[in-house]
């Protein structure tokens, strides 16, 4: 800054002030400065920002029980909420992970400001996919190809397992069909393994599914690897039907029916929650924000 003082004949204050768009500097004089500050190669210091303005405007994303911005020069023994207040963050999204754990239990209870996706969590602003809908919805299109036989293995306890359990439930029982509790299991989510073999528990029962649903489009490739493994074709000798809309989902043969969630809208909405709530907390109430997901026909699921 002194040396774009010096090449412009002004303070190092009307420096600042033009570069942090400050008013009380002419318009001309603050292009002038700007145009030789990115001639000097000119960047500001975040640190040395953040010490006099007292913000740091970074914000974390704890994800799969890992922080985006850990590395190798993290601190030992740093729990996650110590870690986000040594890098100064200003709040945290929280997705995808056990939010169970102690340590993520510090997290959501400490002081800073927390927005959590695909999960309620007391006290905090949530955004989530509508699973409920979802599941309706996919149960709705496999009923209406005829089917009746419908097995769900489903994830782990969490409030988007009960979501679509519940869609599953409701959506069945609307028609009136009556699921035997063998239809019914249950593998954490991603895990191909476990639901490659409580599709192979499924497809041992004397009255077999003619369709099954897994926990998520990923853990579905284990599904469909059991099946083939038995010489089985899919869609022509079992339905398979996913949850999630991964790109990989509509690249398999044959293309994966499941219901894709409109990832980029909820981390959209999770930004601006958090922002909000860091730049207004007397006037953010915690809410749980629902968005919708949709259809994706595929060609997994066969008409009987």
């Amino acid at each position: 800054m002194k040396d774009v003082a010096k090449a412009c004949g002004v303070s190092i204050a009307t420096v600042s002030k033009a570069l942090n768009g400050y008013s009380d500097i002419g318009k001309g004089k603050r292009e002038e400065i700007r145009k030789v500050a990115d001639e000097l190669g000119y960047l500001p210091n975040s640190s040395a920002r953040a010490l006099k303005t007292k913000r740091t405007y970074n914000l974390g994303i704890l994800f799969v029980d890992d922080l985006t911005f850990v590395n190798c020069n993290m601190p030992a023994r740093q729990s996650y909420y110590e870690h986000c207040r040594y890098r100064g963050l200003e709040g945290i999204v929280v997705a995808c992970i056990d939010f169970y754990t102690p340590e993520v239990q510090e997290l959501m209870q400490g002081s800073l400001p927390v927005v959590t996706i695909d999960h309620v969590f007391d006290g905090h602003t949530c955004v989530v996919s509508d699973n409920v809908q979802g599941m309706r919805e996919l149960v709705r299109y496999i009923y209406g190809r005829g089917h009746r036989k419908i097995a769900y293995i489903h994830g782990l306890d969490s409030s988007t397992t009960k979501g679509r359990l519940n869609g599953y439930h409701k959506m069945l029982s609307d028609y009136g069909v009556k699921v035997p509790d063998a239809y019914i299991k249950k593998a954490a989510y991603r895990d191909t393994e476990e639901t490659k073999r409580l599709t192979g528990q499924l497809l041992d029962l004397s009255d077999p599914p003619t369709c099954i649903l897994c926990p998520d489009d990923f853990s579905a490739l284990g599904c469909m690897n059991a099946i083939r493994e038995r010489g089985l074709r899919i869609p022509e000798d079992i339905s398979v039907a996913g949850y999630d809309g991964i790109t990989i989902s509509q690249l398999m043969e044959p293309k994966l029916t499941t219901i894709r969630q409109d990832t980029g809208k909820i981390g959209q909405i999770a930004a601006q929650e958090l922002i909000h709530m860091i730049e207004q907390p007397k006037t953010t109430l915690a809410k749980t924000i629902t968005v919708p997901g949709e259809l994706l026909e595929g060609s997994s699921v066969k008409r009987l």
